[in-house]
């Protein structure tokens, strides 16, 4: 297969277009997660249901980081991210016009499975950045991500109010379709310089993972600082919903609002990636997520310290995140969407483990048991993170020598 001619430098109206694609494919994994209550409840089920489909959104969303992102690094990038869309716009749809749990759940697989559009577009941002701007292309690409996750539970919460929980769901597709449109007509053509057969680069996919122990060591981190936050994503909404607080939908995803912070979070760790400054942003952000964790606890029974502990624990996890791709990237430059599938997935297969451990430990602990449980994961992401920095070590005494 040929390459196509390279295109370096993004302008500001696209790379925006990205970030809002981005924004609205991830984000529709989210719609679900203030709205569980009133689900459960109209659709005549249990809590216990109704929370698994949080679970089943990120396990569809993993199975297309292993099955479709690796597509990226072998076939017309435009073309994919545009059909991918497309598909997921059909998921959102069959959503909202469910009308049991069964069928809710097909919709929200489908959408899951597809809405990996988001981890074809934040790799080829990086490809088509001018040189040494990659890193801001990407910050920018996932404060878009960001903004569009927190602002799908508040849209979500708001549109219930108004017209019912699958309202979001309809708007969405719609909304999807046209955005798919627009990436249709602004997005240059770009092709892979080398490519082959679709198992061969799921082998590749593999390898690389067998490879690069730093690939292992930074999606080991990601896995676990987003299990953390998975944990209180899947029981927000009971917390929130119950005395004290009593709110609606709307308030409950009013309250998501609070993690907007988490996109400055985006930009700042990739601009410090751009000058080197990887590890000094993991560090800090994994400072704030540890310690939002305290004040989540604080939270059970005051709707402010909930407030404050959602705004650091997001802006947390967005900088480790960030800080975490511009290393994979610069690990195989020519197999990012390869490395992406590698890192995204186990990144939501950590969520996925965090929002069934959240859910069981709601059920027998709540509230508390919860916050033991997101606190312990983001310790445990500190372990990841200082394993990382053994290997980082290890890999450049060699280099070293070389230059020696």
């Amino acid at each position: 297969m040929t390459s196509s001619p390279e295109h370096r430098g993004l302008s500001t109206a696209l790379l925006l277009l990205m970030a809002v694609a981005t924004g609205l494919c991830a984000g529709g994994n989210y719609f679900n997660q203030p709205l569980l209550d009133t689900i459960a409840t109209a659709l005549h089920t249990t809590h216990a249901a109704a929370a698994a489909t949080v679970t089943i959104a990120q396990v569809a969303y993993a199975a297309g980081l292993v099955l479709l992102v690796p597509l990226g690094d072998m076939t017309e990038r435009r073309n994919l991210a545009v059909g991918l869309m497309l598909a997921a716009a059909t998921g959102q749809a069959i959503s909202g016009f469910s009308t049991g749990i069964g069928m809710l759940s097909v919709g929200i697989a489908t959408a899951g499975l597809f809405s990996v559009t988001a981890q074809v577009l934040v790799p080829l941002a990086a490809t088509l950045a001018a040189p040494g701007r990659s890193g801001r292309a990407v910050g920018t690409v996932m404060s878009g991500l960001l903004l569009g996750i927190l602002l799908a539970r508040s849209v979500a919460g708001v549109l219930a109010g108004l017209g019912g929980w699958w309202t979001v769901y309809r708007l969405s597709a719609v909304l999807m379709v046209a955005i798919a449109f627009a990436l249709w007509r602004a997005l240059p053509a770009s092709r892979p310089r080398h490519a082959t057969g679709y198992l061969a680069t799921l082998r590749s996919t593999i390898r690389l993972a067998l490879e690069l122990p730093r690939l292992r060591t930074r999606a080991l981190l990601g896995a676990l600082s987003f299990a953390s936050l998975s944990a209180l994503f899947s029981t927000m909404a009971f917390l929130l919903a119950a005395p004290p607080f009593d709110l609606s939908d709307t308030g409950i995803g009013l309250v998501g609002l609070a993690g907007v912070a988490g996109a400055l979070a985006a930009n700042a760790a990739g601009g410090l990636a751009d000058r080197g400054g990887s590890q000094l942003a993991t560090c800090i952000a994994l400072a704030i997520l540890v310690g939002s964790w305290p004040l989540f606890s604080l939270g059970g029974t005051s709707l402010t310290w909930f407030l404050v502990a959602m705004v650091l624990a997001d802006l947390g996890l967005q900088g480790i995140h960030v800080s975490n791709q511009s290393i994979i990237y610069a690990l195989a430059p020519e197999a990012r969407a390869r490395l992406t599938s590698v890192y995204m997935t186990t990144y939501f297969v950590g969520a996925a483990a965090g929002s069934s451990l959240g859910s069981a430990a709601w059920s027998m602990w709540g509230w508390t048991g919860v916050v033991w449980l997101g606190g312990g994961l983001s310790l445990a992401s500190v372990l990841a993170w200082l394993l990382d920095l053994r290997v980082a070590a290890r890999a450049e005494l060699p280099a070293a020598a070389r230059a020696r």
